[in-house]
């Protein structure tokens, strides 16, 4: 898009890919504890699209939406690095459930159902559902492990930044990755195996998924939770 003189118009570029950030903001959320608002992730992301519409050159060859949600992510991750957005005690909450997923299963061989673990955590089942509404920020890849935890360990976006010298044993290593965890997500139960299949390849937000399986949002936050801590908990050695 091009103002009358020829020049991009950043104005109409902006106000054109305004659902885009709103579609990363939604999808991000999904992620963090309910103490973190939508409306400043996606002032945040709006800070990350100017940015990328002063630093994007078509000469690259990349598409500009492309280039785009890598800098509107990278804001939002940037925003979140800085803030303590997840209390230590949902940090603990985290690792509580996702040793129980582990135990549980080390001993029944399968994958343990809710009252199992609400059971092995020595809590009663809405306690432990109310747990899992508490610590929505439960990720495959915890946010401190993107920054680095000391300086002379990288941190996860630069270990695993695209490299165009990268040697064929990480790429190894990285194919082996994604096979572990397509094999650990089959063994979901199958209804949190439709909500990671909907959320994470479909791209739904949790207020469609909860539409499709006709339960609440917040139960689907409850599913979500639960099955990163078991995807954490079977990807333990990788």
């Amino acid at each position: 898009m091009y103002t009358p003189r020829g020049k991009l118009d950043r104005d109409a570029l902006i106000r054109q890919y305004v659902p885009l950030v709103q579609r990363l903001a939604h999808h991000m959320i999904a992620k963090l504890p309910p103490n973190i608002e939508l409306d400043d992730l996606v002032q945040v992301g709006m800070i990350g699209l100017a940015d990328a519409l002063s630093r994007f050159e078509a000469s690259q060859g990349v598409q500009f939406e492309t280039f785009a949600t890598q800098r509107i992510r990278g804001a939002m991750l940037d925003e979140l690095r800085e803030g303590d957005w997840l209390s230590r005690g949902s940090r603990k909450s985290q690792k509580d459930i996702e040793r129980a997923v582990h135990r549980l299963e080390h001993r029944l061989g399968r994958a343990p159902v809710e009252s199992e673990i609400a059971t092995e955590l020595d809590m009663p089942l809405a306690e432990y559902q109310s747990m899992l509404n508490r610590v929505r920020g439960t990720q495959l890849v915890y946010l401190e492990d993107m920054g680095g935890g000391s300086e002379d360990d990288d941190g996860f976006l630069d270990r695993h930044a695209a490299d165009a010298e990268a040697d064929p044993m990480s790429k190894l290593k990285d194919q082996r990755l994604r096979q572990a965890l397509v094999a650990a997500i089959e063994t979901l139960p199958e209804r949190e195996r439709y909500i990671m299949g909907m959320y994470y390849e479909q791209d739904m937000n949790l207020k469609e998924i909860a539409a499709v399986l006709g339960i609440t949002e917040s139960r689907v936050c409850q599913l979500h939770s639960q099955s990163i801590a078991r995807l954490r908990a079977k990807m333990r050695s990788h």
